[in-house]
């Protein structure tokens, strides 16, 4: 994949937590400019990137200056669809967290867990596969939280904390953080980490059913390798069209001729994994976009030529129907989402 991609699931736990603090929903999207009808498809995904943006913005939105660690406390298994049932259905919490990193990227493709014991204790890092890749501290702190919640929740057990290292710097309240884990968190640290007793690892899951986790494990095995292998033709063509980019917009015809078929029998494979040339012209387009405009060194005008729109106000109007939102009106809510 070109870059990390996320089940439009992960949305919920977002809504979830506004809904909690007693906002409303679509007042929230109408703000971060994000099209809530994407939420009906349950096999959409989204960019990380885009996650992180809603993640910013619910925060923004909310005044919540620890927004992804509050939504992390309010996390269920539910909310991790077939992984957090495959969790539920292990025998002991090491095997949970086993399932966590065999099936996350059902969930998050490109962020996972390891750990590692040291004497009486065990450290949980959480890591980007991408080290180019990082994480607003509110993600990092919703999945370091959610995680720790998780481990409670499926053992049925009060676990104590030894340790909790975070690699952003620390915010100006502390209380939060000695709230959700039971001690205050080291913050500028090389490494996000969890630090508890090895014994947790051996925790009995309290839900755990052998039948039911064959079950759901086939399902996730399913799932997993259709996210892999699926869309191999469709991923080949949005990495080969970006590589073409700025210096050309390739044409069917030559998005044809490049990978040795007929423009019929590329436009039949595409269709076979759900999408179309068209589909992921766009798709490069948006995703060029949202960097240009995001970096703030070019007009959009300047974009406009660099996306070969015709002229401005085609990629205007272009940008709108992706969003709901013009150039303009996007770069400067990253400003303010950024500024916040």
């Amino acid at each position: 994949m070109v870059e990390q991609e996320v089940a439009i699931s992960m949305i919920y736990p977002i809504v979830k937590t506004i809904v909690h603090k007693g906002l409303e929903v679509e007042a929230f999207f109408d703000y971060a400019g994000f099209d809530s009808g994407l939420l009906q498809d349950p096999e959409a995904r989204i960019s990380g990137r885009e996650l992180e943006r809603l993640t910013i913005a619910a925060a923004a939105y909310t005044g919540d200056e620890c927004f992804g660690l509050h939504q992390g406390q309010l996390m269920d298994i539910a909310d991790m669809g077939i992984l957090g049932y495959v969790m539920m259905h292990s025998q002991q919490v090491k095997d949970a967290l086993a399932a966590y990193r065999r099936y996350n990227v059902i969930l998050v493709n490109g962020f996972n867990l390891e750990w590692a014991e040291h004497g009486e204790a065990v450290r949980i890092r959480l890591y980007a596969s991408n080290s180019a890749i990082r994480l607003s501290r509110h993600c990092i702190e919703d999945m370091a939280a959610s995680l720790y919640r998780l481990m409670g929740k499926l053992s049925n057990r009060r676990i104590a904390l030894h340790e909790v290292q975070f690699m952003h710097e620390a915010p100006a309240a502390i209380e939060p953080y000695r709230a959700a884990f039971g001690v205050t968190p080291r913050f500028g640290c090389g490494d996000n980490v969890l630090v508890l007793g090895k014994e947790v690892l051996e925790y009995p899951i309290l839900y755990a059913d052998p039948k039911l986790l064959v079950l759901f494990e086939q399902l996730a095995d399913e799932t997993k390798e259709r996210l892999i292998h699926g869309n191999a033709l469709s991923d080949q063509v949005f990495q080969w069209m970006m590589r073409c980019m700025p210096a050309s917009f390739p044409t069917l015809q030559e998005t044809a001729v490049n990978f040795n078929m007929s423009t019929r029998t590329l436009q039949s494979k595409l269709s076979e994994e759900q999408t179309s040339y068209n589909d992921l012209s766009a798709r490069v387009r948006k995703e060029l976009a949202v960097s240009y405009l995001g970096r703030n060194a070019h007009s959009v005008s300047e974009i406009a030529y660099l996306l070969h729109f015709s002229e401005p106000s085609a990629f205007q109007n272009a940008f709108k129907k992706w969003t709901g939102l013009t150039p303009g009106q996007y770069r400067s809510r990253e400003i303010e989402l950024k500024g916040s």
